[in-house]
């Protein structure tokens, strides 16, 4: 037989180690060692968790046999990585400047993960005060790596160097299956009619327990389903086990996602499938002809709000699904995950899982099994489903196309977009790209036939039009009214819909009581420490928080800088509209939907659905009610303040606030009942606003496309963003323009360098942040300099961080 060796990704993220390295496999563990399980071997002096990339039996030329360690033991019984998911992660961190390692352990749930502990062992001569600080005062423990300082950690280190201490790692497995009592019935009949024989006439209720197990020998039942089928009591099961009718056993209990129970929260959707209208029906056909056809074609989806585009989805998964293949299916946000899970779950019932960072550990890692086991035909998940270990894929949807939440913005950074065409180009899959406001690279693909462009002009329900859209100036609201969140035509509109017992969305894109505080005698306003940021004013827990770091403090009363007492609030969140509606509309309860009041495990479900059961008729909230969802009696859309995207100093900033409005704009008179829009703005000349009154987004996209060819911005040139950070503010500005200096001379020429700069967001829990911006012709021109970069920096001090991000979806 010959030797086998395994290339092995390990667990250590650093640019040295970002390669395979190369392990002898044992002839005990040569058939559990495959590509795609993960292992568990010596790197220096301590065991780490690694990937399995590979197997060769050609040992590499620069190693020899002695040089080679074994592989220590295998934690998989089967690959939880697929050849396609391999080449993705390395795929990946190739094209995003990061770790092979990152990737890889992204693809998993979090139960599947390497957790480090350190084992301590008292040796002899140990004192007994170094026993108590370090183990408890015991002779062994596991501990965490958090368990110590870093100064604690040097002293641990130096009574091991002494021969005081033994320090071993343990990498733990946390993937556990979650188990419950059951009793199963004893198989053997000949030892139940014994059993039979020597009951006594007054056991009534083990006679009815054991003609039960006679009629089901050898099965399991839970013990609700014995108390339930039978109406017994713990006890009696106790003495049935006692007696040797039953047989207490653990079975697996598989931890399932609870979907919101209201029939009122999918509106008026119901599971049935729809008759499309001549619109839908020549898109269906296009995506289901390239199902058919296992073409790898890219489609984007164009329709208005309310035009049925989710139909579309269904009926063509269903065709996907018939023909035996699994479907991917991609919301931007957990928020949209719930309806639109209902709705897939009605439509293709258990064979449906879902994935999102809402689930707990317990809950990811079932859906991630029973998907892995190929139990599942469709998966619903926000980015990171993405991952999802599916291996017959014949389609990917990815709904809501342009939300910047596709991106993930802390590393290893990716795009879930470009992760989806990267996995049906594998399986040659078609992907329905859809957006009622298309980013504005997608549609330009479209426009030069990389995809193919589908319109949908007109609303699914024939009898619903889009909303009438009215922008108020608020400018002069403010000089007649003074300091208000509402128009004088806001407030008349919003009382007579809601007396006509229709409901209404106001969306203002700000939570919190107030934006800042400031002190009216020396203007000091109170900052982060952390971000030096103004601190936003919450009244439910009477704080100032930071929403970048979670830093937070009481609301002073005296000023810090002067002594006064003039502490005043100013600006506006959506806590604080609550509190004026209940004073104008006391007769109408509100739901506010925002960070604050979603933070709990099921509450936006819990909202959304007695929104939907008009146990309220105004649903007030940030950005999250903008989208997905569909109440056929909103027939009011309110947009407090349409500005507070649009004065961020980012290149996307229009676009952004152009997709929001019309976005929430959809959510109104999806039934008979016409809907209407108020936007108010201090900015009611903008074109943004002024495209979205017209629901335009063609217009909209001639306009913007034609601004960013004159900035030479996306989509007409790449751009690469590469910041520098630090504790440090001085060393960061240095070194970041030492940075721009080497890149400078060694760039093509018609690669553009812009900065070195402080970050819009200069400091952030912290650490200060300075960035360079790439903009180029040529989308890999730049890859090979920038890879050679990320290599040096690893040399840099610690404290020093660089990062490089492809595509940014911000600048900020």
């Amino acid at each position: 037989m010959a030797q086998s060796y395994a290339q092995i990704v390990v667990d250590v993220p650093t640019q040295q180690t970002n390669r395979p390295y190369t392990y002898d496999v044992p002839d005990e563990l040569a058939a559990q060692v495959q590509p795609g399980v993960r292992v568990l071997v010596a790197f220096g002096h301590r065991s780490v968790l690694g990937y399995v990339v590979g197997l060769t039996e050609a040992l590499p030329e620069d190693l020899t046999e002695a040089q080679v360690k074994d592989v220590l033991t295998v934690l998989d019984e089967r690959p939880v990585l697929s050849s396609e998911l391999l080449e993705l992660a390395h795929d990946l961190a190739k094209k995003n400047f990061s770790f092979w390692v990152a990737f890889l352990a992204l693809m998993l749930p979090t139960a599947l993960k390497a957790s480090y502990r350190k084992e301590l062992t008292a040796k002899a001569g140990l004192s007994d005060s170094d026993r108590v600080a370090y183990l408890d005062g015991q002779k062994q423990v596991l501990v965490k790596m958090k368990a110590f300082s870093a100064k604690g950690w040097r002293a641990i280190r130096n009574l091991q160097k002494n021969g005081l201490l033994d320090v071993r790692t343990v990498v733990e497995n946390q993937g556990k299956v979650k188990t419950e009592l059951a009793y199963k019935t004893n198989a053997d009949l000949e030892v139940l009619q014994k059993i039979d024989n020597e009951l006594s006439k007054g056991a009534k209720q083990q006679r009815r327990l054991l003609n039960f197990a006679m009629a089901h020998p050898g099965q399991t039942f839970s013990k609700k389903d014995w108390q339930a089928q039978l109406d017994c009591s713990l006890a009696s099961l106790n003495t049935a086990v006692n007696k040797g009718i039953l047989e207490k056993v653990q079975v697996e209990v598989k931890r399932r996602p609870a979907i919101m129970g209201a029939k009122a929260l999918s509106g008026s959707l119901q599971g049935q499938k729809k008759v499309l209208n001549d619109e839908q029906q020549a898109a269906y056909d296009r995506v289901t002809s390239a199902i058919e056809k296992g073409q790898n074609k890219v489609f984007l989806l164009e329709g208005i709000t309310g035009s049925g585009k989710t139909e579309v989805y269904l009926q063509a998964a269903q065709k996907a699904i018939d023909r035996g293949e699994q479907v991917l299916f991609l919301v931007p946000e957990i928020a949209l995950t719930p309806q639109m899970q209902r709705r897939v779950e009605e439509r293709f019932g258990d064979k449906t899982a879902l994935l999102h960072s809402g689930l707990s550990s317990g809950e990811r890692y079932d859906e991630w099994r029973r998907i892995h086991d190929g139990q599942v035909q469709v998966v619903v998940g926000a980015r990171s489903a993405v991952f999802a270990p599916l291996d017959r894929l014949g389609l990917i949807i990815v709904d809501e196309e342009h939300e910047s939440s596709y991106s993930q913005s802390e590393n290893p950074h990716y795009s879930a977009r470009d992760v989806a065409l990267f996995r049906a180009n594998y399986h040659q899959a078609p992907v329905v790209l859809g957006s009622a406001t298309p980013s504005l690279e997608s549609r330009a693909r479209a426009q030069k036939g990389v995809y193919e462009l589908l319109t949908l002009t007109k609303r699914a329900n024939p009898e619903a039009s889009l909303p009438q859209v009215d922008i108020v100036d608020m400018r002069q609201v403010q000089l007649d009214r003074g300091d208000t969140n509402f128009s004088q035509e806001l407030l008349d509109k919003l009382k007579a819909h809601l007396k006509r017992g229709e409901q209404a969305v106001l969306m203002l894109n700000r939570r919190g009581f107030s934006s800042f505080v400031m002190c009216r005698d020396c203007g000091y306003v109170p900052r982060d420490p952390n971000c030096n940021l103004a601190m936003t004013l919450h009244m439910d827990s009477r704080t100032l928080k930071c929403h970048y770091c979670d830093y937070q403090e009481p609301i002073p009363r005296i000023c810090p800088a002067c002594g006064s007492n003039r502490i005043r609030y100013y600006g506006t969140g959506t806590e604080k509209v609550e509190t004026e509606l209940q004073a104008l509309l006391p007769d109408y309860p509100v739901i506010r939907l925002d960070q604050d009041t979603t933070r709990r495990k099921g509450a936006m479900g819990k909202a959304l659905s007695d929104f939907g059961e008009k146990k309220a008729q105004i649903l007030l909230g940030t950005q999250m009610v903008a989208k997905g969802l569909d109440f056929p009696d909103v027939t009011l859309v309110g947009v407090l303040n349409a500005d507070t995207g649009l004065g961020l100093p980012d290149f996307r900033a229009s676009e952004k606030t152009f997709q929001l409005l019309t976005q929430v704009a959809g959510r109104a008179g999806r039934a008979k009942a016409q809907g209407e829009v108020v936007i108010q703005t201090f900015n009611p000349e903008h074109y943004a606003l002024k495209y979205a009154e017209k629901h335009d987004y063609e217009g909209f996209y001639r306009q913007e496309m034609a601004i960013r060819h004159a900035a030479e911005f996306p989509p007409y040139y790449y751009t690469i963003q590469i910041q520098c950070s630090s504790p440090d503010e001085n060393r960061v500005s240095l070194q970041t323009a030492k940075i721009a200096a080497w890149l400078k001379k060694r760039l093509p020429k018609d690669v553009l360098l812009l900065g070195p700069s402080p970050r819009s967001i200069a400091k952030m829990k912290g650490r200060f942040f300075f960035q360079m911006i790439l903009k180029m012709k040529k989308q890999n021109e730049a890859d090979e300099l920038l890879r050679d970069l990320v290599d040096r920096s690893q040399k840099a001090d610690q404290d020093f961080r660089l990062e490089v991000r492809r595509d940014p979806v911000s600048f900020m």
